[in-house]
């Protein structure tokens, strides 16, 4: 008996997740649609992950099952989408869970609406202090419920990429060629993933409910890991690489990069220790030096204490003294919180540390 096409196919990555993957696979196999197929992708885990996804494939035939040695979260995903059957592509991290009606509610806006896109918010959940379910908020009101282009709309670009709260039509991420980074033991794949599909995406449509719920409290989660300090720098050098390839598509695109970029920049800065820290900031110095280079860093785009601190990073000995005294004067008390460190005084703008010192257009600039 020829086996039917499926409406959807539901990637599901999974590495040493067996305190998780019941909980996730059941909201899957418990779908209200019934016409979809679970392809489950075992990245070499040495726990008991591949089991449990054995025991779910024994009773549901709707699972496929891929096992191979680790390789990373991009490669997994890429083998993944190239077997995948469906119309619509989902993708459910193996320590999330969703909701019953979720792929049932996304693939009915995408049919009625011919769209290659449906991207809802979702909700952050944690077990820590007791079972909590926060809706995370993505989607702007004023761009919900309606066929959209994200690069007509771009403030799309800056929301968190989130790429397991959507469905895409497969035949659009594959006549894009919209596939992940394969970089061997990163994070962040989903940075280059999603800038790729907002880049090329025509019709998309955004949706404020919330299905999927996202676990914050997974410290075994790959983003959490401090050894991984380069891997966002590999992502946004496939977007710079895969805009080079379709010029035509990114008019007034580009300029968004820093921006977006600075986002998870800042992010993966806070969370460093040294040397790691000042090994990524003199990276993030020398790529923001660049962006302005070429013209593509725009003021409109950065909040004051963003823009300040990356020029700061950038020129720290180039600032005029008539400059520092009208930021000490007009602007630093917007911002300032002034801190002790022994017996050095010290004053806090945004995340970065400036020393209180004589020679003032001479500042030295630590990161926090």
């Amino acid at each position: 008996m020829t086996k039917l096409t499926p409406i959807i196919s539901i990637l599901v990555p999974c590495y040493n997740v067996e305190k998780f993957l019941p909980q996730c696979l059941d909201s899957i196999v418990n779908q209200t649609l019934h016409d979809l197929e679970i392809i489950c992708i075992n990245d070499g885990s040495t726990d008991g992950t591949l089991d449990i996804i054995k025991s779910y494939a024994e009773r549901d035939d709707r699972i496929v099952i891929i096992d191979k040695p680790n390789e990373g979260y991009g490669k997994s995903m890429n083998r993944g989408l190239d077997l995948a059957t469906g119309k619509y592509i989902g993708i459910v991290e193996s320590d999330d869970w969703v909701d019953a009606n979720m792929f049932e509610s996304l693939v009915r806006i995408a049919e009625e609406n011919d769209v290659q896109v449906v991207k809802s918010n979702f909700y952050e959940y944690t077990t820590t202090n007791g079972e909590e379910n926060k809706l995370r908020r993505l989607i702007p009101e004023h761009n919900a419920d309606r066929v959209i282009c994200a690069r007509q709309e771009t403030g799309i670009f800056l929301c968190q990429p989130s790429i397991w709260s959507a469905i895409y039509r497969r035949d659009f991420l594959n006549e894009n060629n919209i596939r992940f980074l394969q970089t061997p033991g990163a994070s962040y794949q989903d940075v280059g993933f999603n800038f790729k599909v907002w880049l090329m995406s025509d019709r998309v449509w955004l949706t404020p409910v919330a299905y999927l719920h996202y676990r914050c409290d997974n410290e075994n989660a790959s983003v959490k890991s401090k050894s991984k300090v380069f891997c966002v720098c590999d992502e946004w050098n496939e977007v710079e690489r895969y805009i080079s390839e379709h010029s035509e598509m990114f008019e007034g695109t580009r300029e968004l990069i820093p921006h977006v970029k600075w986002g998870n920049y800042k992010w993966n800065l806070l969370r460093l220790d040294e040397p790691a820290r000042t090994e990524f900031q003199q990276v993030l110095t020398r790529e923001y030096d660049g962006h302005i280079k070429r013209d593509e860093f725009r003021r409109i785009f950065f909040d004051d204490r963003s823009w300040f601190d990356i020029l700061h990073m950038i020129y720290p000995q180039s600032l005029s003294v008539r400059f520092w005294r009208i930021f000490y004067r007009v602007i630093s008390p917007i911002y300032k919180t002034r801190v002790k460190y022994g017996t050095k005084k010290y004053y806090l703008f945004g995340f970065i540390h400036v020393r209180n010192t004589k020679k003032v257009p001479h500042i030295k600039v630590t990161v926090k």
